[in-house]
């Protein structure tokens, strides 16, 4: 095929060309160390979670055509103005749903064994203080899920695994009523371990305050694998303070890098930095399913899945009144 009807595609932070390469195809070329000459003529784009997609990155773009993100959330791309030049954002719902789940699972089991502390208590060469650090069980306690999509559903079938009685909550999923509650105060009053996993939206921002962590039970266990922004650190601080948290697992912050927090140095807290969906077979699975989505756009196929405010025909009808 000759270069002047090769399409290009763009990598926007670390993304393994030998992946994505076979899954574009032999008439699209990947460029994984791009140079702005090469992002102004991009066709498409396949973009890692931290990479910030806004107006000004979009403005040096004015050939794309598609935008891949590695991964479900899509915070960090502007929405609206990929509407407006019609350009479609693909996402890849699924492709991390299980290294997710098994990282909440993670954080769940680190906090209830205390492994924090009996690290440190054993590695100190305190090892008869070790009744100081109570070891908690999974087996009969009480699991909330907030957020019952594909992750928050994976997680309720591993919980179960381990004897526990699961609880969701979700105002836009279909739950099963054996399970389901009907508001997040009755999933609160419930539960012994609360996990979240709902995306980021005004009505979501600072669901955990200070408010929500009073009602808590004494002792509760809280993760969270979603979105930084969900939990006032300062009122959870409050909260393992007091005993109203019994731990607090992150895998997310806000903004990422965080800043540090005091909360971050209280021993009954563990800190991932977002790296819970990103697995080894999580991460080729995200790069293959952003690739056959830039391909899919590329050769006028609809992607499976797209963040865009406006449907798919719509992005695609902005794109073509601009040409």
């Amino acid at each position: 095929m000759s270069s002047a009807t090769t399409k290009s595609v763009v990598g926007l932070g670390p993304v393994t060309a030998a992946v994505v390469e076979p899954i574009l195809g032999s008439g699209i070329k990947f460029i994984e160390a791009p140079t702005e000459e090469d992002i102004a003529k991009a066709d498409g784009a396949i973009v890692r979670a931290a990479y910030v997609v806004d107006k000004k990155v979009l403005d040096k773009a004015l050939n794309l055509k598609v935008i891949a993100r590695t991964g479900v959330g899509f915070d960090l791309v502007d929405i609206e103005e990929s509407n407006r030049r019609g350009i479609p954002v693909v996402i890849t719902p699924g492709s991390n749903t299980n290294a997710v789940a098994e990282g909440a699972l993670a954080h769940i089991l680190h906090l209830s064994k205390r492994l924090g502390p009996l690290t440190k208590l054993v590695a100190r060469g305190k090892f008869n203080e070790r009744t100081n650090y109570p070891v908690g069980d999974l087996e009969g306690n009480t699991l909330g899920i907030i957020g019952y999509g594909r992750i928050g559903q994976k997680v309720a079938q591993l919980a179960k695994a381990f004897g526990m009685e699961v609880i969701a909550f979700d105002p836009y999923a279909n739950i099963p009523d054996g399970i389901k509650v009907a508001t997040l105060a009755e999933l609160i009053s419930k539960s012994e371990v609360i996990t979240l996993h709902v995306p980021l939206t005004p009505e979501t921002s600072g669901l955990i305050n200070a408010e929500a962590l009073k009602t808590f039970n004494s002792g509760t266990l809280l993760v969270n694998c979603s979105r930084g922004a969900l939990i006032d650190l300062d009122a959870a601080l409050d909260a393992l303070n007091s005993g109203k948290l019994g731990g607090l697992g992150l895998d997310v912050f806000d903004p990422e890098p965080p800043i540090h927090h005091a909360v971050f140095d209280h021993e009954n807290v563990v800190l991932t930095p977002h790296v819970m969906g990103l697995s080894k077979q999580a991460t080729l699975a995200t790069f293959i399913d952003a690739a056959k989505g830039v391909r899919d756009v590329l050769d006028g196929v609809e992607p499976k899945a797209i963040a865009n405010s406006i449907s798919y025909k719509e992005v695609i009808q902005n794109r073509k009144a601009k040409e």
